[in-house]
C-alpha cells in the first residue's frame, strides 16, 4: 500500500448522471466488528461477516473493551473468524489495565492462533474510572510502547488509531501529530483514523501529516450513522457539519429511513474522498452488514465470484 498525496479530481460523471456513475471499484476496503455478548448478538455478528466477507476485505478488525473487559470474547471471535474463514483478522488490543507480561501472553495466545495483525491502541478507561487514561504499574504509557513492545516480540503487522481532528487527551494538535509519528516510527504499518464527516477534514489532517514527515498511509475510518444521538454523544473532539444534522432530523424515531439517510451520506463521504485520490476505506460496521455493503456497491465494489 503506498502512500500517496491527496489530489483533487474531477467528480466522476457530467452533472446529468448520477452521483456514483463510473466508479470502477478500484478501492481496497476493511471492516471493524465488534465482539458479541449474547447468543442473539453473535447471530447477527455472523451475518454480518458473512455478507461482508465476498467484497475481500485486506482485513477484518475485532474490538476490545476498556479494561479488558471483552478479552476473551475478544480472542474468541478472532480464533473463529480464523478457523472458519479466509478472512484477515486484526484483533484489537491496549494498554489498559495489564502489564506488560499479560499482554504478552495475550499476543502470544494471538499469535498461536495464527493472528498476524494487531491493532495496538492506548485504549480508553472503563466507565466510571475517571477521564484520564492511567498506565498500569508495570505496563505499558502509551500506544508506542506497546507498538515497540509488541514488534520486539513478534512481526505481527501493527495498524495505530489516528485523530483527524485532534484526540481529546492531545495538549495540542502538533503533539497529537507527534504522538501518532511515534507510533509509525515504533513499527506500525498504518493508521486508521477516528470516524468524521467533513472530507475537508481528512484531507487538512493528511496534508498536517506530511509536513510534519509521516509518510504511512492513513485509512479513513467511515461510520454510517445508525443512532445520530449515540453520534452526538461519540463526537466531542469530531465535527458535526449542520448539513449531517438537517438530513437526519426527524429520523431519531425512524431507524428505517434513518439508515438508508446514513448510508447515502456515508457513501457521499467517500466519494469526495475518492475524488481526492483515496482508495482504501476502513468501516465501523457496529456488527451491520447493510450500509457497508451498500456504501461499497455505490463505490463500485462488487462481490468475487463464487467458484
Amino acid at each position: 500500500m503506498t502512500r500517496l498525496a491527496p489530489r483533487p479530481g474531477p467528480e466522476p460523471g457530467a452533472a446529468s448522471e448520477p452521483s456514483f456513475a463510473h466508479l470502477p471499484g478500484d478501492i481496497a476496503v476493511s471492516f471493524e466488528f465488534f465482539p458479541p455478548k449474547s447468543e442473539k448478538m453473535e447471530q447477527q455478528l455472523w451475518d454480518a461477516i458473512t455478507q461482508l466477507a465476498p467484497l475481500n476485505p485486506s482485513f477484518v478488525s475485532v474490538t476490545y473493551g476498556a479494561g479488558g473487559s471483552t478479552r476473551e470474547r475478544t480472542h474468541a471471535t478472532v480464533a473463529r473468524i480464523v478457523q472458519e474463514t479466509a478472512l484477515v483478522p486484526a484483533a484489537h488490543l491496549t494498554c489498559v489495565a495489564a502489564s506488560k507480561a499479560e499482554i504478552g501472553d495475550i499476543a502470544e495466545q494471538y499469535w498461536d492462533a495464527g493472528v498476524r495483525h494487531i491493532v495496538a491502541l492506548r485504549g480508553d478507561p472503563p466507565p466510571g474510572e475517571g477521564a484520564r487514561f492511567t498506565p498500569h504499574p508495570d505496563g505499558y504509557s502509551s500506544a508506542a510502547e506497546l507498538v515497540a513492545g509488541l514488534k520486539a516480540r513478534r512481526d505481527f503487522e501493527l495498524s495505530v488509531a489516528a485523530y483527524p481532528e485532534v484526540h481529546p487527551d492531545a495538549a495540542t494538535a502538533a503533539a497529537d501529530l507527534d504522538n501518532l509519528k511515534r507510533k509509525l516510527d515504533a513499527g506500525a504499518t498504518r493508521a486508521i483514523t477516528q470516524f468524521f464527516f467533513s472530507a475537508d477534514a481528512y484531507f487538512r489532517f493528511l496534508d498536517q501529516t506530511l509536513a510534519a514527515g509521516i509518510t504511512a498511509p492513513i485509512v479513513p475510518g467511515i461510520m454510517p450513522v445508525t443512532s445520530f444521538s449515540a453520534i452526538r454523544r461519540m463526537s466531542g473532539n469530531t465535527t458535526i457539519p449542520a448539513s449531517l444534522e438537517a438530513l437526519f432530523e426527524g429520523l431519531d424515531e425512524r431507524p428505517g429511513p434513518r439508515a438508508l439517510v446514513a448510508a447515502v451520506a456515508a457513501a457521499d463521504l467517500c466519494r469526495q474522498l475518492y475524488a481526492g485520490g483515496v482508495r482504501d476505506f476502513h468501516f465501523y460496521t457496529l456488527n451491520r452488514a447493510e450500509q457497508a455493503y451498500a456504501i461499497c456497491q455505490l463505490l463500485g465494489l462488487r462481490p468475487e465470484p463464487t467458484p
